[in-house]
């Protein structure tokens, strides 16, 4: 059994330092020879690989909202797995789920799995009211146990004092544990889907160390570890939330095409099939044994030009289709396999030409949340009537969805009904939807 403990890194609000707070301290706790695990809380597909940099080992989502417990078990077990800590970044606010009940929040998770909560909170342009608000997430919602506080972006010694004083007297029971004063070096830049990705940052090890650094310098670390409290058993191992669409699949895999979920891939091979990266911006093709393609999401939009002059990429796709390969998209995925791609300034370039889609980010829309989607045909996927829970999130336009069987009926996590989504041709399939988990 597993002696690892586990503690959430939560904020009230998104933009409050949580991420790089996480990084920092994966990496200090590294350096002194912990064997430190992380997590992320809810469908992000970016903050996972700046964890995996920082500390060395597999970062997993755990999703409250559209992961069965058998999942959550299975990661959490995995996770735990010769780890003395894991750290858990949370989502935007604490509180911050699918409606006002805080269903499928950083909260709710927390509650679930029994571990207390770290609240890095932004002091920017407040002293002693910043009391209130860390009295007001103590207090908010009964089971939710914050431990412990960072006070981010802090000004001189006299902001400092307020802070301390004032939520003493408020909070006397939870921990204050540092102290960051405001570094623009230790800020993140981002684009229209979240953070720049991991692998394009320049000289992400001394912006890690970096943040390391500071972290070792303001934070009680010893006093942070103490809070973390025992991983619950429960879980088996490495879960497989979706079963594997081929024996053999092959799966894109670059900068461009970056957003697939460990556990989904991880839960593949324990399921026995092998995984066959490849790299559609280097022009490279899905492998002629691969008896099933996954393009997963990402940034197409920003290398429209690249990948339509990617010849040996693009015939690649229409050969695997041709021959009877599965051929799944997931949103970037999705855009590529359709006919053409407008690109932010306007320009159209043409796509695999495998499916009747035309979309557009010459004018963007944000579609975004969970969704649970009801498989309507046989596919890769599954049986007709297959459920799936899974979430959306992107500002493309679709400019066509032509003559397809459409692959989707979706629902809101709420219930609502959304109409269908995705389209089909044979074997080769895709949506704008992301799939997270079996629903059943």
């Amino acid at each position: 059994m597993s002696n690892a403990k586990g503690v959430i890194i939560a904020a009230p609000a998104s933009g409050s330092g949580k991420t790089v707070i996480t990084l920092g301290l994966l990496r200090c706790l590294r350096r002194r020879g912990l064997a430190v695990a992380s997590a992320k809380v809810g469908p992000d597909y970016i903050d996972p690989a700046f964890h995996t940099a920082a500390s060395g080992r597999a970062c997993f989502n755990l999703d409250g909202w559209a992961m069965r417990r058998e999942t959550l078990d299975g990661l959490v077990a995995e996770l735990g797995h010769a780890a003395d800590l894991v750290i858990c970044e949370g989502v935007m606010g604490l509180f911050d789920g699918i409606d006002a009940a805080a269903k499928g929040s950083t909260a709710e998770l927390a509650e679930r799995l029994g571990w207390p909560i770290v609240l890095v909170m932004d002091v920017r342009g407040q002293a002693a009211s910043a009391a209130a608000v860390l009295a007001g997430c103590v207090r908010h919602r009964q089971g939710t146990r914050v431990a412990g506080v960072v006070f981010n972006r802090v000004g001189g010694a006299s902001h400092r004092s307020v802070l301390a004083e004032a939520c003493r007297r408020a909070m006397p029971a939870v921990a204050q544990l540092g102290f960051l004063g405001r570094d623009h070096r230790l800020e993140l830049p981002e684009r229209h889907l979240g953070l720049v990705q991991a692998a394009e940052r320049a000289n992400l090890e001394g912006f890690i160390d970096g943040a390391a650094d500071a972290i070792g310098a303001a934070l009680d670390t010893d006093a942070m570890i103490a809070l973390a409290e025992p991983l619950r058993a429960g879980g088996a191992g490495m879960p497989t939330p979706i079963a594997p669409i081929g024996q053999r699949i092959a799966i894109a895999d670059d900068i461009g095409f970056a957003f697939s979920y460990k556990a989904i891939l991880d839960g593949w091979r324990n399921a026995g099939a092998e995984i066959l990266p490849f790299s559609p911006l280097a022009d490279e093709p899905p492998s002629s044994a691969a008896d099933a393609v996954y393009l997963p999401g990402g940034y197409p939009e920003l290398y429209a030009a690249r990948l339509a002059g990617n010849a040996g990429f693009l015939q690649g796709l229409r050969r695997a289709a041709a021959r009877g390969a599965a051929v799944y998209g997931e949103c970037g995925g999705y855009m590529v396999l359709g006919e053409g791609l407008v690109d932010g300034a306007g320009e159209r370039h043409g796509m695999a030409g495998l499916l009747p889609l035309e979309a557009s980010f010459a004018e963007r829309r944000l579609h975004l949340g969970y969704r649970q989607v009801l498989l309507l045909a046989d596919s890769a996927l599954g049986p007709a009537g297959s459920c799936f829970r899974s979430h959306e999130f992107h500002y493309a336009t679709v400019l066509k969805e032509g003559a397809a069987e459409r692959l989707f009926e979706v629902e809101d996590a709420r219930g609502n009904a959304l109409g269908p989504a995705g389209t089909r041709i044979g074997r080769v399939a895709g949506s704008f939807i992301h799939l997270i988990d079996r629903a059943r």
